[in-house]
């Protein structure tokens, strides 16, 4: 059955990579991103796929965002089934020369991993002839146990605090809503990824293998699948669920 999926922060390493995997089982994905350029970019590189691809500029931090988005969406004649709740900004994980992280740049990140998709999930619940049925949020291992310093030659900066502390939010936002929105038979989820391949040099990774049961990182191809499953009618009695994806990490 063919779905209609909203992806936001379609244009970065995970967002691009769950497009493409929706778009190849021939569903209809909404790409959202800050860049209009990056999305005609994204819209090139999978004109091959099956599916249908629609893109929407937004910025998530603006008040009006989920409105626009909405209104997009009823003017395109859309109405998901699905969201993919994925947007981040690397800007906001900067530190200062002291270790500390400035207050702009952690409530930032908190308004980017927590509050946007807090509204983005109610803006779509909510909107006339909402089809919404299924929310997976985008976590990661570190909102779930702290840190590994030991991994990291620069903690702070390489493991910024406020990444993790917001993601936690992120994976106790996913229970109140799959709670308050349990009625209108909508299901709300959160895969927490582990590390993944791709932007570390060999000595990170040899690392990281030694730190974790699976003895490595994640691959991209990797990432789609838990993704897929808790969108699906395959877990329709699964909500308010955090799946661990991270080859075990978070079991040490």
């Amino acid at each position: 059955m063919s779905r209609t999926i909203l992806i936001t922060g379609a244009t970065g390493k995970v967002g691009s990579t769950l497009t493409a995997h929706f778009l190849a089982q021939g569903h209809k994905v909404i790409a959202v991103s800050r860049s209009q350029e990056a999305l005609d970019a994204l819209a090139s590189q999978q004109q091959a796929r099956p599916g249908r691809l629609y893109t929407i500029a937004a910025d998530l931090m603006a008040s009006d965002a989920c409105q626009n988005i909405t209104d997009t969406l009823s003017a395109m004649a859309l109405t998901p089934d699905g969201l993919i709740n994925n947007a981040r900004s690397i800007s906001f994980l900067g530190i200062e020369s002291s270790g500390q992280v400035r207050r702009d740049n952690f409530m930032n990140e908190f308004q980017l991993d927590v509050i946007a998709p807090y509204e983005l999930t109610m803006a779509l619940a909510r909107m006339q002839g909402s089809r919404l049925t299924s929310v997976v949020n985008i976590g990661s291992q570190y909102g779930i146990v702290a840190p590994n310093l030991k991994l990291y030659e620069d903690p702070a900066r390489q493991s910024p605090i406020h990444y993790g502390v917001a993601k936690a939010a992120l994976a106790h936002l996913t229970k109140e809503l799959a709670v308050r929105l349990a009625e209108q038979h909508i299901r709300v989820n959160c895969v927490a990824f582990g590390g993944v391949e791709g932007r570390v040099n060999p000595a990170f990774k040899a690392r990281y293998a030694e730190l974790c049961p699976s003895g490595r990182m994640l691959r991209e191809d990797e990432l789609p699948g838990p993704v897929d499953l808790l969108l699906s009618d395959a877990a329709s009695a699964i909500t308010g669920h955090v799946m661990m994806a991270d080859g075990g990490w978070s079991l040490w």
